[in-house]
């Protein structure tokens, strides 16, 4: 389990009475915890520091869903792991907090124990990142067949190429930037052609420390990651009642 002692958490929300009950409990487990009312408090502050950002989307001029959106244009905070945690609790509203760069989306009310736990998963996550060293970049036309190479972790089909140690995705030369979901979630489907995965699996292996993940998580991402690897989204097929699964 990834220790919070000097993990910094900054929570967003203009519910005064909710900011002070998070962050007494936040701190409770040992974290590090700021506070800020709205967007625009945030846009003053130096966010470099921080090791999560957890943010409501219903507030004052500048919404969550803008504020997710300026910090992932951001280099120096567009690492850092958002957690949405909103009222907003309508399908439409969680795919928007997704498309808007967030790592996670979670429902008020939610319980405290959901809550510390996707805390957990998210900075474990920005742990591995952090330590994960970056290999020299690959040629994304190595291979013309699906292909793992174990030593420099590289999964392939044609022209859909994916460094899986350095987190990137290539599609006929061109770099296509993919959140970390869409990614783990391409490389899971790219490793095993022809197997189809159940959404009880990709919820399993991609969100396994999450509580309360409903199955239309995996059915977003499968959509957006469709739409950002053509021609290569004809590979990924869906089995009605079963799964999903990348066909040669």
């Amino acid at each position: 389990m990834t220790s919070s002692a000097g993990r910094r958490i900054l929570i967003v929300d203009d519910e005064e009475t909710l900011r002070e009950a998070l962050q007494f409990n936040l701190e409770a487990e040992g974290y590090e915890v700021v506070t800020a009312p709205d967007a625009e408090t945030v846009l003053t502050m130096d966010l470099r520091d921080f090791d999560l950002i957890i943010l409501d989307i219903m507030m004052g001029e500048i919404s969550g869903l803008q504020l997710a959106r300026l910090l992932r244009r951001n280099p120096a905070t567009a690492a850092i792991p958002i957690i949405f945690c909103t009222a907003l609790d309508s399908e439409t509203d969680m795919i928007e907090g997704l498309d808007s760069g967030a790592d996670d989306y979670i429902m008020k009310p939610y319980s405290l124990p959901a809550l510390k736990a996707r805390v957990r998963s998210a900075l474990r996550r920005r742990a591995q990142n952090l330590t994960t060293p970056e290999p020299p970049r690959l040629n994304p036309q190595d291979s013309s067949s699906s292909t793992r190479d174990s030593a420099a972790e590289h999964l392939a089909y044609e022209g859909l190429s994916l460094d899986v140690a350095s987190k990137r995705c290539f599609v006929d030369g061109r770099e296509v930037k993919l959140p970390r979901k869409e990614f783990e979630i391409l490389s899971k489907l790219l490793s095993r052609p022809g197997h189809i995965f159940s959404r009880e699996e990709l919820l399993r292996a991609i969100w396994p420390d999450e509580v309360v993940v409903v199955d239309r998580v995996v059915d977003v991402n499968i959509t957006r990651i469709r739409s950002k690897i053509r021609p290569y989204d004809k590979n990924i097929v869906t089995r009605s009642g079963y799964g999903y699964g990348f066909i040669e």
